[in-house]
C-alpha cells in the first residue's frame, strides 16, 4: 500500500513537473532569444525528457506494483488511449529537442548565433500542441479512473 502511495505521489508530481517545463519552454520562445535563453531552453528540454522517462517509469510502476491489479489497467481502453497520447507527445517532442540541440551547437560555434523568428514560432506552435495533448491526457486519466468512461 505504501508503494502504491509513493508511486502515485511521484506520478502526480512528475506530471506537473513535465507540464511546468513545457510551459516554461513555450514562454521562453515568446520573447527575443539570446545566448542565455538558448542555453536555458536546452537545459529545460533535457529536464523535460528526464521527467517524461521518470513519469513513464512511475506510471508503469503503478500498473505492475500498485494496489490495482495490472489487468485493471491492461483491459481499460482509456488507459490505452492515455498511453497512446503520451507516446504521441513523446514523438512530437523529438523535433524541439533536435532543434534545441542544433541551436546549442550553433551557439557554441558562433556566439552571435540566433535562430530565425520563423523557427522560433514553429517550435512555439509544437510546444502548444504538446500542451493541448497533455490536457487530453488529463481527461483520459479521469476517464480511466472510472474504468467505464465519463
Amino acid at each position: 500500500m505504501l508503494t502504491d502511495l509513493l508511486l502515485a505521489i511521484a506520478h502526480h508530481l512528475l506530471v506537473f513537473t513535465l507540464a511546468a517545463m513545457l510551459v516554461a519552454e513555450a514562454v521562453l520562445l515568446r520573447g527575443p532569444l539570446d545566448a542565455d535563453t538558448l542555453r536555458r531552453l536546452a537545459r529545460l528540454d533535457a529536464g523535460y525528457g528526464i521527467s517524461a522517462m521518470l513519469l513513464l517509469a512511475a506510471g508503469l510502476g503503478r500498473v505492475f506494483l500498485g494496489v490495482k491489479p495490472s489487468a485493471w489497467y491492461l483491459h481499460n481502453p482509456w488507459f490505452h488511449a492515455k498511453l497512446g497520447v503520451f507516446v504521441l507527445v513523446a514523438l512530437l517532442s523529438i523535433l524541439p529537442t533536435v532543434r534545441f540541440l542544433r541551436w546549442r551547437k550553433a551557439l557554441a560555434a558562433d556566439p552571435g548565433f540566433l535562430p530565425t523568428a520563423a523557427e522560433q514560432s514553429r517550435l512555439r506552435g509544437m510546444l502548444r500542441l504538446e500542451l493541448v495533448l497533455l490536457a487530453a491526457i488529463f481527461a483520459l486519466a479521469a476517464a480511466m479512473a472510472r474504468h467505464g468512461g465519463f
